[in-house]
């Protein structure tokens, strides 16, 4: 969330981090009123897949289409996937999401890589779909949440109340495939602890645990469907890019045990993780650290490609 957020947060905490009072829709409304554009979702992502469409290796080969629209007070937003020409129903489908928390731009800006680079060298084995920013609100305000103080990253489930989330849903719902493999483009920043979980035990009324930020790139599984020999073939892949984030002393990441290198796993469907709705066989959310001193920006979308690509290779071979 922007830097906003932390005047909002010190109104709503103890300022050392002990909450006072739960957030109402009085606060939730103070906290999107103070909420500023700070990048275009125009500029930065629908221009560019009207440039990837546009270019002639892909144009042949895929779509882009808007599957919904956002209407907030500040502004609409239209939402958009590109997707195979093509449907093959004896090919497996991926699903690539970009994002889902907003402010994690090279989730984005790899998605976006992908279909401009790569896709085209995957689309005769695979029908393949991508919603490269799936909460543009959350892009040019630099937010986790939405405008009404909801994660969409925990809201995909039936009733969705995150207008984001349950876009996707419909999308996906309304291609009638199964999902065979679902590579979800995320970040953990820094801010999480100095911003988003002070803000959230601020929103929730309950004190949330600091943790230490991993330095590096790890994968967050399903721990209903691990999939080790998966996970393992995309961190391989993404270590060719970019460093594997160590465990901490405790042997966690985030504050979650460690079950290989650089993986640990989430009950994706129970917390209503973006990977969880689409019961895929293959899934995985990818979560890179741009605030490391070894790491450009270039290489943190380098190394979400890869994470893609590393997942259709196994799949292709398994």
């Amino acid at each position: 969330m922007s830097v906003n957020e932390t005047s909002m947060k010190d109104k709503v905490t103890g300022g050392a981090g002990k909450v006072v009072k739960k957030w109402g829709e009085t606060e939730k409304d103070a906290w999107f009123r103070q909420q500023k554009v700070r990048r275009s979702y125009q500029d930065e992502v629908v221009q560019k897949l009207d440039n990837a469409i546009a270019l002639q290796a892909i144009n042949s080969q895929f779509l882009l289409e808007k599957y919904g629209e956002l209407s907030y007070v500040t502004d609409t937003y239209p939402l958009y996937v590109v997707k195979a020409k093509i449907w093959d129903a004896g090919k497996k489908t991926l699903l690539v999401t970009g994002g889902v928390h907003g402010y994690e731009t090279s989730g984005v800006q790899g998605a976006i890589r992908f279909i401009e680079r790569v896709a085209s060298n995957y689309v005769s084995q695979f029908n393949i779909v991508v919603a490269p920013c799936v909460s543009p609100w959350g892009y040019e305000t630099i937010n986790r949440w939405n405008p009404h103080a909801i994660d969409p990253n925990r809201s995909f489930y039936e009733n969705s109340p995150a207008a984001e989330s349950a876009a996707l849903m419909k999308l996906i719902a309304s291609l009638q495939v199964d999902i065979d493999i679902h590579v979800d483009l995320h970040e953990t920043t820094d801010t999480d602890n100095s911003v988003f979980r002070p803000a959230l035990s601020a929103r929730d009324g309950v004190e949330q645990s600091i943790w230490t930020i991993p330095d590096g790139f790890y994968l967050v599984g399903d721990s209903d469907n691990p999939a080790d020999d998966f996970q393992r073939a995309v961190i391989d892949s993404v270590k060719k890019v970019t460093h594997i984030a160590p465990a901490d002393d405790a042997g966690k990441l985030i504050g979650e045990p460690v079950t290989q290198s650089g993986v640990i796993n989430y009950p994706t469907q129970k917390l209503g993780l973006c990977t969880g709705f689409s019961n895929s066989q293959f899934c995985t959310t990818t979560e890179v650290y741009p605030d490391s001193s070894d790491v450009t920006d270039e290489e943190c979308i380098v190394a979400q490609v890869a994470a893609i690509t590393g997942a259709l290779d196994y799949v292709i071979n398994v």
